[in-house]
């Protein structure tokens, strides 16, 4: 919810009203919601439905397929974005003559994989670190207003995803709207992708269950955002109408944690 529609609203938002229209690949933003649809439906919504365990859980065996679902799914994914369909996910160059794709990062330095291997865990250390430092102080203010406790989550992880929403926003202020489609979808794949397969593995290895499946509200809220998406992500082109329907459904979102 906040990723698809907080962030993506908000960018979305922010670009049409300062360039009108903006461009985008197409093929690229469809891959993404290719995969983010059948892993969304399979990880979240069908457990609600399945009847070898109770309410929202999955038995052994559903749990072992959705692990290697999810695996397989981003994995391919990965594959043909990194290898075999870069140009899906890159900016497309305009008629009125935008930049080029290959520019689109401006003077971005390449460096080694050891170097992104040893920078990536240290700068999501002082985040993770911090959000669980916030966690006891968000839990602390919920007690004493006595708000509900879904609302501490919700905080958390917008903590926890600002350096990705600043990134995406940034983006949007300089007419790459592409770039901000990289973050705030490829944000939403890697959280379900790889979080439905993290948690299940957890669970089977501790022995705890794990409630996957979503209450009736979510689901249609879950259903609502991925219809949005699928028409919004029709053409080439956004403007503020589309920025406006997804903070709706993130302020609908909210609302619901309070209700």
């Amino acid at each position: 919810m906040i990723v698809l529609n907080g962030i993506t609203g908000l960018t979305l938002l922010v670009g049409a009203l300062r360039y009108r229209e903006q461009v985008y690949n197409l093929k690229g933003a469809s891959a993404y919601l290719g995969v983010i649809i059948p892993l969304a439906g399979l990880g979240i919504v069908l457990p609600r439905y399945t009847t070898s365990a109770p309410g929202g859980e999955v038995s052994p065996l559903v749990a072992v397929y959705l692990i290697i679902m999810s695996i397989a799914l981003y994995g391919v994914f990965l594959a043909i974005q990194t290898l075999r369909h870069q140009s899906w996910f890159e900016q497309p160059v305009t008629e009125a003559g935008g930049e080029a794709a290959e520019n689109m990062h401006g003077d971005l330095q390449v460096r080694s994989l050891g170097y992104h291997a040893l920078l990536l865990p240290l700068t999501m250390l002082p985040i993770i670190l911090l959000s669980k430092k916030m966690a006891l102080l968000v839990d602390h203010g919920i007690g004493t207003l006595g708000a509900p406790q879904a609302l501490s989550g919700f905080l958390v992880a917008i903590l926890v995803l600002s350096p990705e929403a600043m990134a995406a926003v940034r983006a949007a202020l300089e007419n790459q709207l592409q770039r901000t489609m990289n973050i705030a979808l490829g944000s939403s794949l890697s959280t379900i992708g790889l979080t439905i397969p993290a948690v299940l593995c957890i669970s089977l290895f501790t022995g705890k269950s794990i409630e996957l499946g979503l209450e009736e509200p979510e689901l249609y809220l879950l259903l609502i955002t991925l219809l949005i998406s699928i028409v919004n992500f029709n053409s080439e082109r956004t403007n503020v109408l589309h920025g406006f329907v997804h903070l709706i459904l993130i302020f609908t979102y909210i609302m619901l944690i309070f209700d």
